[in-house]
């Protein structure tokens, strides 16, 4: 017997709340992206590394506790000896050496690694840092970062045509747009956030954070056409006594619980990474934690309140023709 509790969640009655909630989540990212496109020299929405822009990047561990003086003081060096445009980083995580209290990473332009500019650098770098040690040399070429740049907007694009095509084939269309505009949702706001630290942090984002963001992607459809196969099941036996959109309702009630628990449990494993984890993949944790959380609201309200709106301007009766 089908079992609608009337008192409980409405997404399609508060429509308007879940639209204006989620307006007040993704248009401050769209707000910093935008200026993020005008202000960098990439001219990207997002603070890119090396991976999509080329360059290297030299990781020092030391053993002294470095400020932001000290960082000013190392530019000022780096700039007498001709290294100029650097980008230099502390990070606090130095990955269990207890002996050394910071990691010291400097970006420049695209250098091998036994050439005279690293040298140089190196030579800064330990004359002002106790017992700095180079731990890491990483350098990408201006080809391979534009080919990076490439394939990456093709993945995500080959992704998103693939689950276009699936949702079709296993619902209908519209469904499969809905669930699409729920993954732009998500999307617009994992990159929104990372945006906005970014201008802030000065957080960049590199081959791990697409993975993270198709990541999410798969992750917020999951949950999706859980919810969606609910709907027609529901469709099926009650379509006839009820209407859309208690149906929709009544199907987000039944899975909402499921949806919350496998998020729940997914959150505390990346939260675990986050503060426990290296440094080196603190961002991608961030990025895949805002996925989860996002996909999980997008999935119980967004897509919901989509296809409810749709059907109804699809069933909605049409204005007869004024005759002249």
């Amino acid at each position: 017997m089908f079992n609608f509790d009337k008192n409980g969640l409405h997404v399609v009655k508060h429509r308007v709340l879940w639209m204006c909630l989620s307006a007040l989540l993704i248009v401050p990212g769209i707000v910093a992206m935008i200026y993020s496109m005008i202000t960098y020299p990439t001219h990207s929405p997002l603070k890119v590394g090396i991976d999509y822009t080329g360059g290297s990047i030299l990781q020092y561990e030391t053993s002294a506790q470095v400020s932001n003086a000290d960082v000013n003081t190392t530019r000022e060096a780096l700039t007498k000896e001709g290294i100029t445009n650097t980008y230099i980083q502390v990070l606090k995580d130095t990955s269990g050496n207890s002996d050394a209290k910071s990691m010291v990473s400097i970006r420049t332009k695209f250098i091998d690694e036994g050439s005279e500019e690293a040298a140089k650098i190196t030579q800064v770098v330990e004359s002002q840092y106790k017992d700095a040690q180079l731990v890491q040399f990483t350098s990408v070429g201006p080809t391979l970062s534009s080919e990076l740049f490439r394939l990456s907007f093709i993945a995500l694009l080959v992704a998103i045509l693939g689950i276009i095509a699936y949702i079709s084939f296993r619902f209908e269309f519209k469904y499969a747009v809905s669930a699409i505009a729920g993954l732009i949702h998500d999307v617009l706001f994992v990159m929104g956030v990372f945006s906005i630290l970014g201008l802030l942090c000065n957080v960049e984002v590199d081959g791990l954070f697409l993975t993270a963001i198709l990541t999410v992607i798969g992750y917020s459809v999951n949950d999706t056409i859980v919810t969606y196969d609910r709907i027609r099941e529901n469709l099926r036996y009650n379509g006839k006594r009820m209407s859309f959109g208690e149906i929709v309702d009544a199907s987000v009630q039944q899975t909402i619980t499921r949806s919350i628990n496998t998020s729940m449990t997914t959150f505390l494993a990346l939260a675990a990474l986050y503060f426990f984890g290296g440094v080196t993949t603190r961002d991608f944790v961030l990025a895949m934690m805002l996925g989860v959380l996002i996909g999980t609201y997008s999935s119980i309200f967004f897509c919901s309140m989509l296809i409810d709106f749709w059907m109804e301007r699809a069933n909605a009766p049409k204005r007869p023709a004024i005759e002249g």
